[in-house]
Parts: C-alpha cells; sequence; structure tokens
C-alpha cells in the first residue's frame, strides 16, 4: 500500500446507482494555509457505475416519507446499500486490477433518505442509509463514511460538502468561477480568484429530481434522456412563477435542501397553484427545466456576479436541453459567465462526486477537517466521519 489509493462512491437523491471511481491523490491533496485553488493532481484509475436492484431503489424511494415499520426497513436497505456499494467496489477493483488491501480506505456517502439540518431541536438531522461495518467487510477496504452529522453537530447544514474540493479542481487565481453540480438536487460552489476570500457554497434547489419524476408519471420512463422531451416543449408561465414562490429560493446560504422539500407532492401543489389552461404534459417538463436552471443561474448572479466560468457536472451536465438553458439564461442576467461541462477541464461530469467523497476519505485518515464553516454554516471546522477498518 503506497497510501495514495483511495476509493469514492457516490448515490445521490436522482436514485440512480453508484458512482465508483478508484484514484490516486497526491499526498498533500487537502485544503490548508499552503494550498492553492486548481493546483490538485488527482489520477483516476477506475471508474464503474452500478444501478442499485429495482427493489432497493423502490424501498429507499419510500423511505423518504414516513411509513410502516420505518426502523426494520431502513436497517435492511441500509444492508442493500452496502452490498450494492461493495459490488462496485469488486467491479473496480476487477477493472483495474488493484487488491482492496493496495486501496488506503474508501469515502462513501451512503443514501440519503432524510435531511432536516437544524430543525425540530435547534439540532436536526441528517440520514444516510449505509451499513459501514458490513460494507468494510465485504469489500476488504477501510470505510470512511457517516460523513454529515459531525458538521450537523456543530451547528451546520452538513451540506454542501463538495466546495472545497471544487475549489482544488477548478479554482483559478485571479478568476471568480463557480461550480454547479446537478444531481437530483443543485448545488453551486462560489471560488473566487482572490486568496484572500472565503470559498462558499449552497443547495440552490432542484436539480434533476422534478423532472424524472414527471417523467416517470406522464411517460413512465425513468428520466428524460439528454432532455429532448423537456426541448419539445415551452416553458409555462404561471407554473414557472407558482414554483418560484417557494420560499427556499429567498433563504440567504448557509442553506440545503432534499426530498423531503422538492418531491411528488411539492410538485402537483404547484401543478394545482397555476392559474390559467392545462399545460401539455412536455410543457411542464420544460418548466421544471427551466426552473433548475433560472433558481442555479439566478442565485449565481445574487451571490457571485463578477464570475466569468460556470463548470457543470453530475449526471445534469449530459442533458443538452439544460446545458443549452443554462447558457441561454446566464446569456441575459450574467453575460460574461461562460458555461462548460467539467470535462473541459479533464474531469468527466459523472466522476466529479465520487472523487470528492475519495478526498473526504483522505480527510478523514489523516485527520484534517472535511468540511468548510462559510458553506455550511458550522461554528467550526471539524474531521468529518466515522472509520470502519478493514
Amino acid at each position: 500500500m503506497d497510501g495514495s489509493l483511495y476509493i469514492g462512491l457516490m448515490s445521490g437523491t436522482s436514485l440512480d446507482g453508484v458512482d465508483a471511481v478508484l484514484v490516486r491523490l497526491p499526498q498533500d491533496s487537502m485544503t490548508g494555509p499552503g494550498s492553492a485553488p486548481g493546483s490538485i493532481d488527482t489520477q483516476v484509475l477506475g471508474f464503474v457505475q452500478l444501478p442499485f436492484p429495482h427493489a432497493l431503489r423502490s424501498e429507499l424511494l419510500a423511505l423518504n416519507a414516513s411509513g410502516v415499520d420505518e426502523l426494520h426497513r431502513a436497517a435492511l436497505a441500509a444492508n442493500g446499500v452496502a452490498q450494492t456499494y461493495a459490488l462496485a467496489v469488486s467491479a473496480l477493483l476487477a477493472q483495474t486490477g488493484y487488491a482492496a488491501r493496495e486501496v488506503t480506505a474508501l469515502g462513501a456517502h451512503g443514501q440519503t433518505v432524510r435531511h432536516r439540518p437544524g430543525e425540530f431541536d435547534g439540532v436536526g438531522y441528517t440520514l444516510q442509509l449505509l451499513n459501514g461495518a458490513l460494507l468494510a467487510e465485504q469489500s476488504g477496504v477501510a470505510v470512511c463514511c457517516d460523513l454529515r452529522s459531525r458538521d450537523l453537530a456543530v451547528g451546520g447544514q452538513g451540506a454542501p460538502l463538495v466546495p472545497a474540493f471544487h475549489a482544488r479542481c477548478f479554482g483559478q487565481p485571479g478568476r471568480d468561477v463557480a461550480v454547479l453540480n446537478i444531481g437530483g438536487m443543485a448545488n453551486l460552489s462560489l471560488l473566487p480568484g482572490e486568496p484572500a476570500a472565503a470559498v462558499r457554497g449552497f443547495d440552490c434547489g432542484p436539480g434533476n429530481v422534478l423532472m424524472d419524476l414527471w417523467c416517470q408519471q406522464a411517460r413512465g420512463l425513468a428520466y428524460d434522456a439528454q432532455g429532448a422531451w423537456a426541448a419539445s416543449g415551452r416553458p409555462v408561465p404561471a407554473l414557472l412563477a407558482a414554483a418560484l414562490a417557494e420560499p427556499f429560493f429567498k433563504r440567504p446560504p448557509p442553506k440545503s435542501t432534499g426530498r423531503d422539500l422538492f418531491h411528488a407532492g411539492w410538485m402537483a401543489d404547484c401543478l394545482a397553484r397555476a392559474t390559467g389552461p392545462v399545460p401539455s404534459a412536455q410543457d411542464v417538463q420544460a418548466t421544471w427545466a427551466d426552473l433548475t436552471v433560472q433558481t442555479a443561474i439566478t442565485a449565481l448572479a445574487e451571490q457571485l456576479p463578477t464570475a466569468t466560468r460556470l463548470v457543470v457536472c453530475g449526471g445534469g451536465a449530459r442533458n443538452l436541453h439544460l446545458m443549452h438553458r443554462l447558457s441561454t439564461w446566464s446569456a441575459t442576467c450574467l453575460p460574461a459567465l461562460r458555461v462548460q461541462a467539467s470535462d473541459d477541464f479533464g474531469v468527466p461530469a459523472e466522476q466529479v462526486e465520487a472523487l470528492a467523497f475519495a478526498w473526504l476519505a483522505q480527510a478523514l485518515v489523516k485527520r484534517q477537517a472535511g468540511n468548510l464553516p462559510a458553506v455550511t454554516g458550522a461554528r467550526a471546522a471539524r474531521v468529518l466521519g466515522a472509520f470502519y477498518p478493514a
């Protein structure tokens, strides 16, 4: 073991499966007083995508809402997530020819089913289902997981955790850059070009979640491939106005969100409140796409209007309609902004979040802070996560 091989595992709120990456990280890849934006040199050795079994995906989706026998079902689902992750690790090692013993650790996000930071008792909770001990046993690799709860314990949102990694990958001295990750939800990282300025970030609203839900309801398809269906429609102003009335969009950062807010019921309520003729299904889809675009660009214009580059990653970067609308909408309010997929900077869009969790695993192994208080609202930086030895 050379101490630099890590695996990152990511399964997001889109519930489309697991992204797994094997990466060689430099020993000094963490943020710190001597770190520089855009300075991390990662060597990706392998990448695997593995879908969730249908029954597990359905159960994980159901566990986003209250139901019967939740504790029992959640425990079994956590086992299922661990077993799926272990299969992804096995496939990744088989692809690359490395042995489990050669990997220092893996960073595993788990599957978020509830995210309620700061609510109820002033602390709240965030719940990612994963049996870390089972994953360590089945993969043969040390596991770093439960990466959000320590940030909540010190007053933070527990999310987003990726802006520090984005800064090391995509930051540019002398140029203000933003990174937009579009998964189930969408989050922005704000990377000022001025060295003394703090990296910031926050969830800006729904990413793919509403588009996926509507595509499933109206067409029986898991998602709108490349946004072709949305591109065939036109946004409905009344429906867009009803959606934009959501108070979350006006809340200042730090903030984060999930399916606790943006779910099928929320979508149905917006449709019920929209006035005028009943829109076509493709026009509704076009509206959800524009909601993702407008909330992201509006938030960027408010928080970092000097940004000249928007780096897009996550599954949404493969939605051609979304990418077109991001460029079109930003041309109006941020004319100097250039929209590009992260692939243009050497990091495929599907790999960015998995790489970030490999990087967070390295932070835990090295006992270095993984959160940014300016992002999450935590009172202090903390080492994040629980560790299960191989």
